[in-house]
């Protein structure tokens, strides 16, 4: 399972974790601007903006699980399965292919609104990358510095929602995560107040009980109202160093732990990497759960007029720094 956020400080950050038992590969990925991406029915874009972010690179692709182009929009697929639905290709729409989704959007688009522009004639096709991946069931979350929607392909159709909170991770369908969250309204970053009964005399007895009842399970609707309060109530400074520290410990708030998801056949799911970009600067930020370490890639540093993809193997041996 998995959860992604947004952050705002000065700049704009958007980032996820990815939570599984095993990893496809996972490569920080720079797609300059004149690399070729070539789509199943809509023919092949050979220009189109910059794009950076975590990736499998298969036959040559990059198959994005989370990324932000040059324009500081960020988009990111979290497992939705059970609800995902794809169709048969359709005259009047452009039809896409679930991995082919991040790059259509990202390549053509500067902000959500033009994004919503596109969903609009989008059909997304139950077509699979090659015969050793399956189609993913996904449902994404796109946003930009002002604003996120969540978009869900479902069996009545693609399904566009306001995101207020600028978070999502993986069922229910969206609507019902935000109908659970009126199940917390009274939890508070303050101390609490006596409501149980004015006649007894009732005191807080240790800082923090304002925030008794937020569930620390690991099912995606508890991770869901537990990022979504501990986002909603974050304070940092305007930095980069402040402020991609902040969200790194607004996601470390659902860090998995091997050994706490039980899979069966000894596989465990764990938080394979947490992302923060900067999607202002477009910079990309990550850990892994064996490198606590942040790393990070800037897109700028690179030559984005090129036509090759520019890869960078994640690094996952932890890295301890001694200080005598």
């Amino acid at each position: 399972m998995c959860t992604a956020a947004t952050y705002r400080t000065k700049d704009f950050y958007f980032g996820r974790t990815l939570d599984y038992d095993f990893s496809y590969g996972d490569e920080v990925v720079i797609t300059p601007r004149n690399f070729p991406f070539h789509f199943i029915e809509k023919g092949t874009i050979n220009s189109h903006f910059a794009i950076i972010g975590m990736s499998c690179v298969m036959e040559g692709y990059p198959l994005y699980y989370d990324a932000v182009n040059e324009n500081g929009l960020g988009m990111a697929g979290l497992n939705f399965v059970g609800n995902a639905f794809y169709n048969e290709s359709r005259k009047e729409k452009d039809n896409i292919a679930q991995f082919e989704f991040i790059p259509w959007i990202l390549c053509q688009c500067t902000n959500v609104k033009e994004a919503r522009s596109l969903l609009e004639r989008i059909n997304m096709l139950n077509v699979s990358f090659n015969d050793r991946l399956p189609v993913a069931q996904l449902h994404y979350i796109i946003s930009d510095k002002n604003e996120s929607i969540t978009v869900e392909p479902l069996k009545e159709g693609i399904k566009v929602y306001e995101n207020p909170v600028g978070v999502l991770t993986n069922n229910p369908p969206f609507d019902m995560q935000m109908l659970m969250l009126n199940n917390y309204m009274n939890l508070s970053a303050g101390p609490p107040e006596n409501r149980f009964a004015k006649e007894l005399c009732l005191k807080e007895y240790g800082r923090g009980m304002g925030a008794i009842g937020l569930p620390g399970d690991l099912s995606s609707q508890s991770r869901f109202v537990r990022v979504a309060f501990v986002k909603m109530n974050s304070v940092s400074g305007e930095g980069e160093e402040e402020s991609v520290s902040q969200f790194f410990h607004i996601l470390n708030s659902v860090d998995q732990q091997k050994g706490c998801c039980e899979l069966g056949n000894g596989k465990y799911e764990i938080t394979i990497y947490t992302s923060c970009c900067n999607a202002s600067r477009g910079i990309y930020y990550y850990t892994s759960y064996n490198n606590h370490q942040i790393t990070g890639v800037d897109m700028h540093k690179e030559d984005l007029e090129s036509s090759e993809l520019v890869r960078y193997q994640a690094v996952k041996q932890e890295q301890i720094k001694m200080q005598n």
